[in-house]
């Protein structure tokens, strides 16, 4: 069995999955958001702290991250930039194998297109999983979804 972690990062909420493959079947173990209480507030250091928390938990043996590809407005892009980084630095020092996936690689993995909208990756996560409800909130929908681009690009190594 392989565990893999999704990690989808945000200014003020973290979404992110945890899925396990055995012998070609993929299943959902959790999802949610990073150090979340309720309020949307998402400090680097609530963040650090909750990651190092899921991965003495889950032990994922590797973990996606979404890569920051293109975003209008420069503060926000710096912000999600610094928390990447700090994400980035508590995944090394874990010693977590990391890949690094752009939105268009999510949507054609998951869906088979670069331009799949955000419900159509829900639903395939949805199919894919085997989950019944919907996967709430939609950070952590895009956690699993780049566990599920984990678990596909760990078939090529």
């Amino acid at each position: 069995m392989t565990r893999f972690l999704g990690i989808d990062p945000g200014t003020t909420r973290i979404g992110y999955g945890v899925i396990d493959e055995d012998h070609g079947t993929l299943s959902p173990v959790a999802w949610g958001l990073l150090g979340d209480h309720g309020d949307g507030s998402g400090d680097k250091d609530t963040a650090a702290r909750a990651l190092g928390e899921l991965l003495t938990m889950y032990r994922p043996a590797v973990t996606g991250i979404e890569r920051l590809f293109f975003m209008n407005n420069q503060r926000t892009a710096m912000s999600v930039s610094e928390m990447r980084g700090v994400i980035m630095l508590t995944l090394q020092q874990y010693g977590v194998r990391t890949l690094e996936f752009t939105p268009q690689q999510v949507k054609r993995t998951i869906c088979g297109h670069g331009r799949a909208s955000k419900r159509q990756i829900q639903d395939m996560v949805r199919m894919v999983l085997r989950i019944r409800e919907p996967v709430r909130p939609d950070d952590a929908a895009d956690g699993l979804a780049l566990a599920l681009c984990c678990a596909t690009a760990a078939v090529s190594y």
